[in-house]
């Protein structure tokens, strides 16, 4: 691991730290120390940082920041980079927001990485509205038939 990732790493742990505060978990929390996690975290997704850009994504997700739902979807059309797409999606599943929730369904149809495509649709499922996809395997766990001698 690069000096610059584990320099985004520490950022932000740092930043989940302070976010069960920005999401009302604190005593005496403010309204000021949830606007810099908020701030911070999307500056995070604007990182040149993929692992930054990632984790900011998963974070934001986490303590459902609606003020997020924009630049993830941004993230989810633009991102070369499938793990990006993935954080995206699964931050906007957490959210919950109409048109994230729209996206990421419309991912598992278009998207051009078919683990991209399967996971949005995992995420669907198990955040957003249980069971709209079925997964079937493709392939048989087990033979169902054996070569003859």
């Amino acid at each position: 691991m690069s000096i610059q990732s584990r320099i985004a790493a520490a950022i932000v742990v740092c930043i989940a730290i302070a976010a069960p505060s920005a999401s009302g978990g604190n005593r005496g929390g403010s309204d000021a120390c949830r606007c810099n996690t908020v701030a911070s975290l999307l500056m995070g997704i604007r990182s040149d940082n993929q692992g930054l850009r990632e984790s900011a994504a998963f974070v934001l997700g986490e303590i459902k920041c609606s003020e997020a739902v924009i630049p993830l979807l941004g993230m989810l059309h633009e991102e070369r980079s499938e793990s990006s797409r993935i954080a995206a999606a699964l931050a906007l599943s957490l959210i919950g927001d109409p048109r994230g929730v729209y996206a990421v369904k419309q991912a598992v149809k278009f998207d051009e990485s078919r683990k991209v495509r399967l996971l949005c649709a995992y995420f669907y499922n198990e955040y957003v509205h249980p069971e709209t996809f079925a997964f079937v395997p493709s392939e048989p766990a087990i033979p169902t038939h054996y070569a003859s001698n």
